[in-house]
């Protein structure tokens, strides 16, 4: 299950939402991650854009990989403005025991970052600066030869 969110996620809401998923699949583990966005070098939020396309074929090669293994993947991530302390990623990761979540857990937030096609920009001033220092080429991006 993949959502995107104009501006801030609602945290608790989709906290409830992954924890009746993982209750009536009466599984024991539902591993939640929530990236909140901080305050650095005086910005006032980020602001991200999203290639749907390819995050949807992003998404649904990991979901396929976990559900093979009878684990189950949720995420949610912001398109446009999230300022400080608001949230603008999270992922559950459910399966029926603590272990098999786990063994997913870190791989695939690494992964997201490295390789979702989401943009990240800092917002000083009131505008958009592309994080460029903060940011990864995706694999196989660019100018054609």
């Amino acid at each position: 299950m993949l959502k995107i969110v104009n501006g801030a996620l609602d945290v608790q809401e989709l906290y409830k939402e992954y924890h009746l998923i993982a209750q009536g699949k009466n599984f024991g583990a539902c591993c939640i991650f929530c990236g909140i966005v901080r305050e650095e070098d005086g910005n006032e939020g980020l602001s991200f854009d999203i290639y749907m396309p390819l995050l949807q074929r992003w998404f649904e090669q990991w979901e396929q990989k976990m559900k093979q293994d009878g684990v189950v993947l949720c995420m949610a991530h912001s398109i446009g403005n999230v300022f400080n302390q608001e949230s603008s990623f999270m992922c559950a990761i459910i399966s029926q025991q603590r272990k098999k979540a786990l063994k997913y857990y870190d791989t695939f937030v690494e992964d997201f970052k490295h390789n979702a096609p989401i943009w990240k920009y800092d917002i000083k001033s009131g505008k958009r600066i592309y994080a460029k220092e903060r940011s990864y080429q995706l694999p196989q991006s660019g100018l054609l030869a």
